[in-house]
């Protein structure tokens, strides 16, 4: 019980904290009298009230955060912040149910992007601000979450990067304090979204849609203030901006921070998973817009390799934007860009999925295996770069693929036994357990997750946080194990 004593502590204050986060809608909401003004009032008030009263009453408790403690907390913090960030949805929107509302809020903070809300138009500026912003703030949780604390916890994709391998990150830290490399995580993600701003601006968005999807852009989380994406522009220039972006947003940050602070490109060139990325990517978008071409989808080439490179790149990088229904495409386009948002971005990076780097073990393994059958006594260590991969690695990485795909039978079966089709129940589970956002036919890229009902809605948002917080930190929690002294 004192070890939950301890967690509410240090939870009081980040809900503390995350309550001020709420003054930049309110102070739009006031600014432009959108009549939004009072879901954000009584929503700050709420959110800090009760971090103050869980920090005051258990300050007696105080003390160095342990193992099991930081398990604890992870899944607090990102369980129970969206019952807070929810608020302002809740109160605003006449006929917004709770299910919707913390569906909402768990997408927007796991950077996941899939929505149940339409009207996104015309819809407050202020509420579609706290929209993005929840995406900005979950996508910079993320980062720091991936590379500073999870490889504290023995989870994680950076945990495979030790003294041993190869890439930027040779130890489980950037700098010898976490608190310095959150700091220096914060100011590569901050300058980057600037810049972003900026570009999107120049390309012909106006301030608002500029700041809005450039939060969105760098958190990989598809919200936008339009029903139809960024169809609603229908310009290229627009989506070449958010495709340097988005893919940008898809390598590790880590290596943007080290590429940074050094001055230098090699970092990418040494990064184990940038090259693959890029290298996937391009040729997708180069592979899909000739099969759109043959298939006389889009008569141009041009054109298509215009809609394949933005909606590929949309999401494989997990980001779920959209420029055109690809729901209406054959489905093998659908399904194959499915597939990619399942391990394309790097680890480190605001993308989901099980990340590029264990996609390269594993692939290393199978390769490996098929070598030991045809010369059984050849020795064939699996390896990144020149850098053998510990047998121990290996069996990390076998073991969370196994739990990635038990996780999306299982969630598929439950979305099937609640009456959804196959299609929709499969691209569900994969897009929230991807944190991608939009699947296929009901939730498909010009729907939305409204028609699900509360049951399944539930399922989906258990999905997202199990697929953010990469499984192991979720399931361990519930074991009896856990809770023994």
């Amino acid at each position: 019980m004192n070890r939950l004593f301890v967690v509410v502590n240090v939870l009081g204050k980040m809900i503390l904290v995350f309550g001020f986060t709420m003054l930049l809608p309110f102070g739009l909401a006031f600014w432009m009298d959108d009549g939004s003004r009072f879901a954000f009032e009584i929503s700050i008030l709420i959110t800090i009230g009760s971090g103050l009263i869980m920090w005051l009453t258990t300050r007696r408790f105080k003390r160095e955060l342990q193992i099991r403690d930081g398990f604890l907390l992870v899944v607090l913090v990102w369980s129970v912040l969206p019952a807070f960030a929810m608020l302002p949805l809740l109160f605003f929107l006449p006929g917004f149910n709770l299910s919707e509302a913390y569906f909402e809020a768990v997408s927007g903070l796991t950077a996941t992007g899939g929505t149940v809300l339409t009207g996104l138009d015309v819809l407050p500026h202020s509420i579609n601000l706290w929209r993005g912003e929840m995406i900005w703030l979950g996508g910079m949780g993320l980062i720091v979450l991936a590379v500073a604390i999870l490889p504290l916890l023995g989870v994680g994709g950076r945990q495979i990067f030790k003294a041993e391998t190869p890439g930027p990150m040779k130890e489980s830290k950037l700098t010898p304090r976490i608190a310095e490399t959150a700091k220096g995580l914060w100011l590569v993600y901050a300058g980057l979204t600037l810049v972003c701003i900026l570009a999107y601006r120049w390309a012909g968005m106006s301030w608002f849609d500029a700041v809005m999807h450039a939060f969105t852009t760098l958190g990989l989380g598809g919200f936008s203030s339009h029903d139809a994406s960024y169809g609603y522009w229908n310009s290229p220039l627009i989506e070449l901006v958010a495709i340097v972006f988005m893919l940008i947003a898809g390598i590790n940050f880590a290596t943007h921070f080290l590429a940074w602070r050094g001055k230098k490109l090699s970092f990418y060139r040494h990064d184990p998973e940038v090259g693959l990325f890029i290298l996937i990517v391009v040729a997708s978008c180069l592979g899909f817009a000739f099969y759109l071409w043959c298939m006389d989808i889009y008569s141009d080439p041009l054109l298509a390799l215009r809609y394949a490179s933005f909606n590929v790149v949309s999401v494989a990088t997990t980001t779920g934007y959209s420029n055109v229904d690809y729901g209406v495409w054959p489905i093998f386009a659908p399904l194959w860009m499915l597939f990619l948002s399942g391990f394309c971005t790097s680890s480190g990076s605001t993308g989901g999925g099980i990340k590029m780097i264990r996609a390269r073990i594993l692939y290393q393994q199978v390769y490996r295996e098929m070598i030991t059958i045809m010369h059984p006594n050849a020795v064939m260590p699996a390896k990144l770069g020149k850098n053998v991969i510990s047998s121990r690695i290996i069996f990390a990485v076998l073991v969370f693929l196994f739990v990635y795909i038990a996780s999306i039978v299982l969630m598929t079966l439950m979305l099937t036994l609640s009456g959804l089709d196959a299609i929709t129940a499969i691209s569900a589970a994969v897009a929230c357990i991807n944190n991608l956002g939009p699947g296929l036919n009901q939730i498909g890229p010009s729907s939305t997750y409204a028609s699900l009902t509360d049951f399944q809605t539930w399922i989906c948002s258990f999905a997202m946080l199990l697929g953010r917080l990469e499984f192991f930190t979720i399931l361990i929690v519930f074991t009896p194990a856990f809770w023994r002294k």
